[in-house]
């Protein structure tokens, strides 16, 4: 089952509206459709999509590394050989979700020729996870509107609420908003994308204690090496390292040196192969993780939900499943429902990743 060709494609899906962080924010899906083909007649898909602001990937570096230096290093190989195909990709330095998209298409050629669905291959402990849904930057009646939508549209009760705004009070309001709008049954989280000091962190959730607040991610730098540890370690809820954490080397700095008290798994930036390793080396040290999100489309949410639903550790929280609701459209010939508040594995061989042709003709850039 040898490797035969790897195929980026750029396509650009707008969204309804931006999403707004402290980091950035996104107005269009422009990500890179990646397929694996092996002379076995198999085609293995996955999508990579660049955030700039948190890896420095573009479409352009994406499709550029993809085609020039990562498909002539494993042409040849086996879609068994993923360690060989590690070792060689790995010999670039970066392009976190240029190599993920690879390692999750030769997966769905796993699932494919073992007829088996790959959440099955991963771990197969249920077939479904709870979601969450991400609230951006917008004044807070806009937010508890959004919120509201969500729950009463798609039963979700669990929100990953963005913060790292200045003042810091207009975040505590906001999240103060939706607790008392939403109840106390509903899940909060918040995540900063590093937008704050270390005190403004401190501070913020000194405010926010009486919430209720599940996790905190990522309030402050890394990079503010004492003060990040200053800040985790103080805080009474776990604290997230995400972009901080992407490589279980990292997961394992920022863990052991007190930067962090749990982990948040993308597999649009680790794939099936690495993000097991980061899961495994979480359950060892008994940390809690969460099945993050990258602004992923429908391809990369099913890739998502294939991995959290695989595993006990990863489905016991909510999952990040539901950015694909703020994007025009998508590619793939059934879309993902979300129904009380649940998403499900797609049934059958691989990862059920069935592409539109009509609406990749529609959407591709190199066209």
């Amino acid at each position: 089952m040898k490797i035969t060709a790897v195929e980026a494609v750029p396509f650009a899906i707008p969204y309804r509206k931006p999403l707004k962080f402290a980091s950035g924010e996104a107005h269009t899906a422009d990500h890179v459709l990646v397929r694996v083909r092996t002379d076995w007649g198999l085609t293995g898909t996955a999508e990579a999509p660049p955030r700039p602001y948190t890896y420095g990937e573009t479409q352009e570096s994406i499709i550029a590394v993809i085609d020039k230096i990562f498909t002539p290093q494993i042409l040849g190989l086996s879609a068994l050989e993923r360690e060989a195909v590690h070792a060689r990709l790995e010999r670039t330095v970066g392009n976190p979700t240029a190599k993920a998209a690879i390692d999750m298409a030769l997966w769905d050629i796993l699932g494919q020729a073992a007829k088996m669905p790959v959440s099955g291959l991963l771990g197969g402990y249920t077939d479904r996870m709870r979601v969450s849904h991400m609230v951006g930057f917008a004044p807070a009646p806009d937010m508890v509107a959004e919120a509201e939508r969500i729950r009463d549209t798609y039963g979700i009760t669990t929100f990953k609420v963005k913060v790292g705004r200045r003042p810091y009070t207009d975040d505590v309001e906001a999240c103060r908003a939706l607790r008392e709008a939403l109840g106390p049954d509903t899940e909060l989280y918040i995540d900063g994308n590093r937008g704050w000091t270390a005190s403004e962190s401190a501070r913020a959730l000194r405010e926010m204690a009486d919430l209720g607040l599940t996790f905190a991610e990522e309030l402050c730098p890394a990079d503010d090496v004492l003060g990040r540890r200053w800040l985790v370690a103080q805080s009474t809820i776990p604290f997230i390292a995400d972009e901080s954490a992407t490589r279980a080397a990292e997961v394992t700095r920022e863990l052991l040196g007190g930067s962090a008290t749990a982990i948040s798994i993308k597999t649009a930036r680790t794939g099936f192969t690495a993000s097991q390793r980061v899961l495994h080396e979480c359950e060892g040290l008994g940390v809690e993780v969460v099945m993050g999100n990258q602004i992923d489309g429908q391809i990369g949410t099913l890739c998502s939900v294939a991995f959290g639903a695989a595993h006990q550790t990863s489905a016991r929280y909510a999952g990040e499943l539901s950015n694909f609701l703020d994007m025009t459209d998508d590619l793939l010939t059934e879309p993902l429902t979300i129904e009380n508040g649940t998403l499900r594995i797609r049934e059958g061989a691989g990862l059920g990743i069935d592409i539109d042709p009509g609406k990749l003709a529609r959407y591709r850039q190199d066209r």
